[in-house]
């Protein structure tokens, strides 16, 4: 039975395995980390996050281990907050224990590290077509934008609660959306879709979106129609956040037709309007799910029982094989 550092580096292992970089892409980024730290004065060593150097995926982390727990029961949401934390601690007190608790989107230091990890996407567009240099220098200012505006915030709320309840807690942000994109884009490759309805049917044979179009947010065409032809798509599924909306001009320049997106907020529809880009928005909970879902199948082959909560729509695709 896994510990809890044991279900995190499981997480990080599988994020490496299906970073779209690839695992050299990625080794050369840490590498990067690595020789930063290195220059620094034993005043800076002092201050500076080691994880940095070891885990390409800052806004994934542990919150609360208390170093000797076998993990065999966690509670698992995309929206963790003090309320699950306290959830968490009435199933442990009714006899029900919940052994970890893990978050999708980032909390406490893992949503401080959110800016940074959107690093990775300049390599991502640029795979696209999208020259290096402009690549780094609108990430660079979406990063410094994505970075204020979380700086202000209470991060360690939920945090705080876990700890004063000693509850293991964990975030698994990029990690997981990592599985999404390479799970997705596999999907894709396999039927090669020639107009927008094709990539609506190849997301409709995914578990996770045939159930949020039940619950009413399942995935839609938000530019073109299904009878647009597809042409060159992108996947915006992972890298922390939302690009800034200058890369679609440049996207639409290298060829791409089409965005294939979990979400995107109305001014980057317009700027993808602006450059006569269509939009396929598969949907925010539902991705999540997907990715969050081929995680926890891991851990479940590790015999591990999840609890879903916090919008998680489970879906066990262990159960499919049997």
């Amino acid at each position: 039975m896994l510990n809890v550092k044991e279900v995190f580096e499981l997480g990080i292992k599988m994020g490496i395995a299906a970073d779209p970089r690839g695992k050299k892409g990625v080794e050369r980024y840490l590498a990067i980390q690595k020789k930063e730290y290195d220059k620094l004065s034993d005043k800076e060593k002092k201050n500076y996050d080691k994880e940095k150097i070891t885990n390409p995926y800052l806004d994934c982390g542990i919150h609360v281990d208390d170093g000797k727990t076998k993990v065999g029961r966690v509670l698992v949401g995309i929206d963790i907050g003090e309320a699950e934390i306290l959830l968490a601690s009435q199933l442990n007190e009714r006899g029900k224990p919940i052994d970890l608790v893990i978050s999708h989107h980032p909390e406490g230091k893992g949503l401080a590290g959110l800016a940074d990890v959107m690093e990775m996407s300049v390599e991502v567009y640029e795979s696209y077509g999208v020259p290096i240099h402009f690549a780094e220098k609108i990430h660079d200012e979406r990063m410094k934008i994505v970075g204020r505006s979380i700086h202000p915030g209470n991060l360690y709320k939920a945090v705080d609660v876990a700890k004063i309840l000693k509850v293991n807690f964990m975030s698994a942000h990029t990690l997981c959306d990592n599985q999404v994109d390479k799970y997705v884009r596999e999907q894709l490759e396999k039927a090669n879709p020639y107009t927008l309805g094709d990539i609506m049917d190849v997301l409709m044979e995914i578990p996770e979106y045939v159930e949020a179009t039940k619950m009413g947010f399942g995935p839609k065409i938000v530019a073109g129609s299904p009878k647009s032809r597809a042409g060159k798509y992108i996947l915006e599924m992972t890298g922390g956040t939302e690009p800034s909306n200058k890369v679609y001009e440049y996207l639409s320049r290298a060829g791409m037709s089409t965005a294939i997106s979990m979400h995107m907020r109305e001014d980057h529809l317009t700027k993808a309007n602006e450059y006569n880009l269509n939009v396929v928005m598969a949907g925010h909970m539902s991705s999540d799910s997907l990715g969050v879902n081929l995680f926890l199948d891991e851990l479940e082959k590790n015999g591990v029982e999840i609890v879903p909560c916090g919008g998680l729509i489970r879906y066990s695709r262990n159960k499919k094989k049997k």
